[in-house]
């Protein structure tokens, strides 16, 4: 009987769970929210929020104990520079689990997003009307003279002429001829 042990198996064998965890959490550090299984969320849970509060230690001590999980010297030093300092302050509450309402396909086990509660916040590249005016650009002379350069005009791509398709007569096969029918079977009595 499971009396009280902690944990979940997920049907996996130990080391099979470990390297599972460890490549969702890589996965969850380089895009900050996945898509996976409820049971396998909350037990990721553990996992990442230890290696948030690693990286709010920020010594050369957790940063070993983040790449013995992480692997990769990039997403360390992303979980510490980047990730880390977003939860200075704050004890716990570092990731989310969002249910969706839909099952997985297959199996119909319950999905869900996890996430990292403070996302980076991406950057919006500035709209065209913004960018007109700078376009005009002014260039300064050795004489101290301003000079504005004009903007090209913008290539304009040249219409498509659709040319007709010659369709090639298709060679007809003679139609076979109808089968004969089976002969009925006599009902014995």
């Amino acid at each position: 009987m499971r009396h009280n042990k902690s944990g979940r198996k997920l049907n996996r064998n130990s080391s099979h769970r470990k390297a599972m965890f460890k490549n969702m959490a890589r996965a969850v550090m380089a895009h900050e929210t996945i898509r996976t299984t409820e049971a396998k969320a909350k037990e990721l849970r553990t996992v990442v929020d230890g290696l948030i509060t690693l990286a709010l230690k920020d010594d050369l001590s957790a940063r070993r104990q983040a790449f013995k999980i992480l692997g990769n010297h990039k997403l360390v030093q992303h979980l510490f520079d980047n990730v880390g300092p977003r939860y200075a302050g704050g004890q716990g509450g570092y990731t989310r689990i969002v249910k969706l309402s839909a099952p997985r396909v297959g199996d119909a086990a319950p999905m869900v997003i996890f996430e990292l509660t403070k996302l980076a916040e991406k950057k919006v590249e500035a709209a065209p009307a913004e960018a007109a005016p700078a376009a005009a650009k002014t260039k300064e002379t050795a004489e101290g003279k301003t000079e504005e350069k004009a903007e090209k005009p913008a290539k304009v791509a040249k219409p498509k002429v659709a040319k007709p398709k010659t369709e090639k007569p298709k060679a007809e096969k003679p139609k076979a001829a109808p089968k004969a029918a089976k002969p009925m079977k006599k009902a014995v009595v």
